[in-house]
């Protein structure tokens, strides 16, 4: 009798599972009723929609268009375009995307200095006190040998253990040299860095569907400011996944799809670093040495002296506001022989409005989360350059 229950029980179980994963299958995968619209007429209805929705707060219907089911989602995928033709940040998946190539991205980053964190937002209007709309959060955690900054796409939840992890910002002892991880490969054979960080207490376990390693995607160094607290510091940025070609005609920086949820492969990685600062500073100067590899650096506009305020200036087009060492101008560098137009045109842009309010403003090749990371590493005082 009672091997009889059991086996209705285990029948009945069976049935009920079926049933479940076929509505969320029907549901899910183009069973519902709105997928079953003539291909053609969807074509044009959600080309309508995203031709409309321009910017935010709008620009959610195209977002939520893309979640009413598998062929909605497939179809606004071909029809959206990378921020690099559109200019407009669509997808989560937008803020590892190269920026617009003919304009610069305006946004703005609020600092909330009790909780040592910071929110990346962007500008809906021209005004310097719009409200935004929200892109990315990062927060400040303050180790003995080091400074991380854990940058995530949700502003509740920032760890390293989050589904919402994106990467994170490390510096030197001195905060003079830092470098950018990627929380997922940039490229097809990325080599994975792993950070005694992740193990420390008070961070939460990394989930199974998240990659818990760190891939060096950029590095960004502090150099001896001759100019003082009268003029900005001194940076080099090597772009590691961003060929120095990518600035010139025809020249094309990689493009992230979508975010990846596959487990990483532990074999696939480099030297862990222990407690000594040692191997961290050997890993974080290494790449600094800036020789022609290729790759893309991003130096200092040079400044120009200001005879009436008798200070060292940036024009930065009513951007900013409020003098400070930390504001800066991004151009490339050239690799080989005299610098081209090109080389003119800024690719970054940092500078402070409020007491904790600051504009940042990027364009191709680099995207939002690069922009973000190598202005946070600005806030750190540096008192080995000034």
């Amino acid at each position: 009798m009672a091997m009889k229950c059991i086996a209705r029980l285990r029948s009945r179980r069976v049935v009920q599972d079926h049933l479940l994963r076929a509505s969320n299958e029907a549901a899910v995968g183009g069973g519902c009723c709105w997928a079953n619209l003539p291909q053609e007429l969807l074509w044009e209805v959600l080309l309508r929609i995203e031709d409309s929705e321009s910017s935010w707060p709008q620009r959610k219907n195209v977002v939520a268009c893309a979640g009413v089911c598998r062929s909605w989602r497939i179809i606004i995928k071909q029809i959206v375009k990378v921020p690099q033709l559109s200019g407009k940040l669509t997808f989560p998946i937008s803020v590892k995307q190269p920026g617009p190539k003919d304009s610069l991205l305006q946004c703005f980053i609020k600092r909330n200095r009790s909780t040592q964190t910071y929110y990346l937002y962007l500008g809906l209007t021209n005004s310097l006190l719009d409200v935004g709309k929200f892109l990315l959060a990062a927060r400040k955690c303050r180790r003995p040998t080091c400074t991380d900054y854990i940058i995530s796409l949700q502003a509740e939840d920032i760890s390293k253990g989050s589904n919402a992890y994106v990467g994170r910002l490390r510096s030197n002892f001195l905060g003079t040299k830092f470098t950018v991880f990627d929380g997922q490969p940039p490229h097809t054979g990325a080599k994975i860095a792993k950070s005694r960080s992740s193990r420390l207490p008070n961070l939460k376990q990394v989930s199974p569907r998240v990659p818990s390693g760190s891939y060096p995607m950029a590095h960004i160094s502090y150099e001896l400011n001759t100019l003082g607290s009268r003029g900005p510091r001194r940076m080099h940025c090597s772009m590691n996944t961003i060929p120095a070609t990518s600035i010139g005609p025809g020249g094309l920086a990689s493009t992230q799809a979508e975010f990846s949820l596959n487990n990483v492969n532990p074999s696939q990685s480099i030297p862990i670093f222990h407690s000594k600062s040692a191997s961290l500073e050997n890993f974080l100067s290494g790449p600094l040495s800036y020789q022609k590899n290729g790759r893309l650096v991003l130096t200092n506009k040079a400044p120009r002296w200001h005879e009436q305020l008798q200070c060292w200036c940036l024009n930065f087009h009513g951007r900013v506001t409020v003098a400070s060492v930390k504001n800066f101008q991004l151009v490339a560098s050239p690799e080989d022989g005299p610098a081209g137009p090109e080389h003119e045109k800024i690719i970054l842009q940092f500078g402070k409005v409020g007491k904790d309010l600051f504009t940042m403003d990027y364009q191709y090749p680099i995207s939002a989360f690069q922009a973000f990371a190598i202005c946070l590493s600005s806030f750190d005082t540096k008192i080995a350059c000034e």
